[in-house]
């Protein structure tokens, strides 16, 4: 076996999805693969003179296979000749950080995200923090797939490994001196989906002054994300009314991204949180260019109110990594996604879940009023979304019948909705998306090309 194979065959298609690498873990996403990515991105993101060994900073989410990736990520980077730092159990967003804060190479969280624990994947940083352009993925998994792997020094080239203690002290701290109001008199019940947060988020939000019930906070390594957290909000509205909180955050297992519900339970998405945090920044006169940065799934309603409030929208491909790329490109201060990834670039070099309820509350708190209120500047217009299992996502989104259907759904839609149909970036599925002005006929639309899809794809 050559220095760097995998050691068995690498699943087909592109490694890299919309967020890294992910899989079912010790299936498709083993350690050896995992020990293969890690060694070669230090061989491609690490390009230091030679003096001094290059350094990673690695975390991880809470789910029991995140101790096994962790090993074999640790073995691929030290392998490579690089220092590494392990922070252990924290949320993405503090990994990016940390990997600039220690002016650090390479930066790997270990997570699925939002994704059931029986999954687990990989997410790079370079330096300064940022996620990695295409290009770069592909250099990667070049390396990853040769015959010849990546550069493997021996005796005192091989990297060492030291622990951080206080990356957790860090992250809190980086995040309290981040708003620009307390959040005194708020009570927000806080969803911590048994994730990368139970502990930072809890206490990042009492230091900032707000009165917290966390949920959902006792990670085993087996309950990450299991009907709870940002894919299942129903103990979360049960909760605030329960508790009678203001509001009610929920974040999701790496919590790089959040929902919200308000008072009375009602969901407030990533476009009405974005709506509500651009109307705040304009007004301080920090929303650069008067511009906000969305995907493609950002609903209509959206559109129409930064329309009327004279604020600007740019238009990237699903994927936060797309919306980062633009914000750094542009030189723009807020972007994200419906799903609830935003992204500060003031305070963050990703998106980050417990930043962006810390800057909802403290929009609330400023203005006193309730974020159903603040929320209500967007009306959302009906959008249904289905999820249909193919066996080749690339393959089925481009054949003919496909085409023809999602053309027939948007002469029959005109200028009264839209349709969007696009293959997952992480899993086998095409997401079939459609927006119209009422439930009814959205989800009608949206069935019928569902079952062209589902026709389409080979049993």
């Amino acid at each position: 076996m050559a220095p760097g194979a995998v050691g068995r065959t690498l699943p087909p298609g592109r490694l890299f999805g919309t967020d890294g690498i992910r899989g079912l873990a010790n299936s498709e996403l083993t350690p050896e693969l995992a020990m293969a990515v890690a060694g070669a991105a230090a061989s491609v993101l690490c390009k230091r003179d030679g003096s001094q060994p290059p350094v990673a900073v690695v975390g991880r989410d809470p789910r029991a296979s995140s101790e096994m990736l962790d090993a074999a990520v640790v073995a691929g980077l030290t392998s490579a000749g690089a220092r590494v730092i392990r922070v252990g159990v924290l949320p993405t967003p503090a990994v990016a950080m940390l990997t600039a804060q220690l002016s650090a190479d390479l930066g790997v969280m270990i997570s699925a995200s939002h994704n059931p624990m029986p999954d687990n994947g990989i997410k790079l940083f370079a330096a300064g923090g940022h996620k990695l352009p295409d290009e770069l993925e592909d250099e990667i998994e070049r390396v990853v797939r040769s015959d010849v792997g990546w550069p493997r020094p021996t005796g005192a080239g091989i990297g060492r490994v030291t622990d951080l203690t206080d990356g957790a002290e860090r992250y809190i701290t980086h995040l309290v001196h981040s708003i620009p109001h307390r959040l005194d008199g708020l009570r927000v019940v806080v969803d911590c989906a048994h994730g990368a947060a139970a502990e930072v988020a809890p206490e990042v939000y009492r230091r900032a002054g707000a009165d917290v019930v966390a949920i959902n906070a006792a990670p085993d390594g087996i309950n990450i994300n299991d009907h709870c957290g940002s894919t299942h909000l129903e103990p979360l509205t049960a909760a605030v009314v329960e508790h009678q909180a203001d509001l009610g955050i929920a974040l999701d297992g790496d919590a790089d991204r959040l929902l919200a519900v308000d008072a009375a339970g009602e969901v407030v998405d990533g476009d009405q949180i974005m709506a509500i945090l651009a109307l705040a920044m304009r007004e301080a006169g920090t929303l650069v260019k008067d511009q906000l940065v969305v995907t493609v799934m950002s609903n209509q309603g959206l559109r129409l109110a930064m329309a009327k409030a004279g604020i600007g929208l740019v238009e990237t491909k699903v994927g936060d990594r797309y919306v980062l790329a633009e914000l750094r490109e542009s030189g723009l201060a807020l972007g994200g996604e419906q799903s609830g990834h935003v992204v500060m670039p003031a305070y963050a070099t990703t998106g980050d879940g417990i930043l962006t309820g810390l800057h909802l509350m403290a929009r609330m708190a400023a203005t006193g009023r309730p974020l159903a209120e603040l929320a209500s500047v967007v009306t959302r217009l009906p959008q249904v979304l289905v999820n249909v299992p193919v066996a080749d996502k690339q393959a089925v989104a481009a054949s003919p019948a496909v085409t023809a259907a999602v053309a027939a759904a948007e002469a029959r839609l005109g200028d009264t909705g839209r349709v969007l149909l696009r293959p997952s970036g992480t899993e086998s599925l095409i997401r079939v998306m459609v927006e119209a002005p009422t439930v009814e006929l959205a989800r009608s639309v949206a069935d019928e090309l569902a079952a062209v899809v589902s026709g389409a794809s080979p049993s």
